[in-house]
């Protein structure tokens, strides 16, 4: 069983002082789950029967990292669980703390383990990619030995901003933003309860008005909570006492604007850059313009945006049509010297030529292939033939003797050595898409020619044995 904390020790058995704070406090905060089955969202570790359900169940949580975008829960579900396990809950803001204070509060947890009437310590640390190395490092010792139950709460993929010994010693939560519906459950609770919500006002809402704020939250609770509470009490206010009606206008202006996760540089930036360059690569244009508008509409610099339409001509279009690679590089120019909102519009038309484009990536494949064999087998040297011999001296060498000028042929092609015949590899394998079509056709041809030559020189090599 989980020990009983005190009223005196344990902040979450609310005094009046406490009471009196939190009643000022704004709905989003007086709204926050008291049980796990208050909490909502997240179904996928925290509802029944999912892993974080049947560690509190078993008594057996360890320390956690919790990731996700803003208000989807994370401090929320940190309360929940101190409640849960009867443990003391101590907050730290990484930005505003230091080694000082995580020292203080690891001593206290210590000292409260060992005393007669102590109890457990949950450690939450909002923002803990702030936190720097040293400062990570120094929870270590009191994590691993369960001095502390540490949750940290970050926006920010942890494996790349959280240090490795710390995530050994946790585990990973991935929290995803709230769903339309889990807002709209929110919205109406609050509307509904009379102590903690927004119950003691006679408010008629509209469903449409709500599922506006669902929707315009883009799955920030928070954000969602916040809007209704300035909706209602602008309404209360003027009604005097009256009932009054939430209308999707006033629920439209409360929100103002859309909420838009994204964060520029983090994993937001890099899952929308990957999402736009798969659309394309997979032929999808309806897909590829609107993972282009997440990326607008949140910020995203234009320079960037080109910068993947151009890598994915090359890389999944290359030569089953070049034009491709032509738009794409426009399409930098253009951003890096006209900038948004204008161009969105070349960036829309380069982004969904490319999607629509025959798909190859036969050329990206052969320098894949190639600079693979010269970092690990024997590089090759230069054919005499092919080496240069604009100098004087390179005929002593025999610098480019043998070479053939292949437009002296009326085909404009000769057969002869270029690539060596220690490696005689084929690099290029065009598909049998778009352009590559007919490159794949004359390269086969120029291949016949070579066969034929060889044939013919095999067949008077034997005529000149047999004499």
């Amino acid at each position: 069983m989980y020990p009983m904390p005190t009223k005196d020790d344990n902040p979450l058995f609310a005094s009046s002082e406490q009471a009196a704070i939190e009643a000022q406090a704004p709905l989003a905060v007086r709204m926050r789950p008291q049980t796990l089955d208050e909490f909502v969202g997240q179904q996928h570790f925290a509802g029944p029967g999912q892993l974080l359900r049947r560690m509190l169940e078993a008594d057996r949580l360890t320390s956690l990292i919790f990731y996700g975008p803003p208000g989807c829960g994370k401090t929320s579900l940190a309360r929940v669980i101190a409640r849960h396990t009867r443990s003391r809950f101590c907050y730290l803001s990484a930005p505003a703390a230091g080694v000082k204070e995580i020292r203080e509060i690891t001593a206290d947890a210590r000292a409260r383990l060992v005393s007669r009437s102590g109890g457990r310590t949950l450690l939450f640390i909002d923002e803990i990619h702030r936190f720097n190395r040293a400062q990570q490092d120094v929870l270590l010792d009191d994590v691993e030995n369960g001095v502390v139950t540490l949750i940290g709460a970050t926006t920010e993929n942890p494996y790349f901003s959280v240090n490795s010994p710390l995530i050994s010693r946790s585990t990973v939560f991935q929290f995803e933003p709230l769903s339309i519906d889990d807002i709209t459950s929110l919205l109406k609770r609050a509307l509904a309860e009379p102590q903690r919500g927004l119950g003691q006002y006679k408010i008629d809402a509209d469903p449409a008005a709500l599922n506006l704020l669902a929707v315009l939250c883009d799955g920030d609770a928070r954000r969602a909570l916040t809007a209704l509470e300035i909706a209602v009490l602008s309404l209360a206010k003027a009604a005097s006492g009256k009932p009054v009606h939430l209308t999707v206008e006033i629920a439209k202006e409360s929100v103002q604007k859309k909420s838009i996760q994204y964060d520029g540089s983090g994993d937001t930036h890099y899952d929308l850059a990957s999402a736009l360059q798969k659309s394309m690569r997979g032929s999808d244009p309806d897909a590829t313009v609107y993972w282009l508008a997440r990326m607008i509409a949140g910020g995203e610099d234009p320079r960037f945006i080109a910068r993947r339409i151009a890598v994915c001509a090359a890389e999944d279009v290359g030569n089953a049509d070049p034009t491709a690679t032509i738009l794409a590089a426009a399409a930098v120019q253009i951003a890096e010297f006209v900038g948004l909102p204008e161009a969105q519009l070349h960036l829309a038309q380069a982004a969904i030529y490319v999607a629509c484009a025959p798909k190859s990536n036969a050329c990206s494949s052969a320098i894949w292939q190639a600079v693979a064999d010269v970092k690990s087998g024997r590089t090759i040297p230069v054919p005499p033939h092919l080496r240069d011999a604009h100098y004087s001296g390179a005929e002593k060498l025999g610098h480019g003797k043998g070479y053939v000028y292949p437009h002296n042929s009326p085909d404009g092609f000769v057969p002869q050595d270029y690539l060596g015949q220690d490696l005689g590899k084929q690099y290029y394998r065009p598909k049998n898409l778009g352009r590559e079509k007919a490159i794949q056709a004359y390269l086969q041809t120029l291949r016949d020619q070579i066969q034929e030559l060889r044939r013919k020189s095999g067949r008077k090599a034997d005529g000149d044995k047999a004499e």
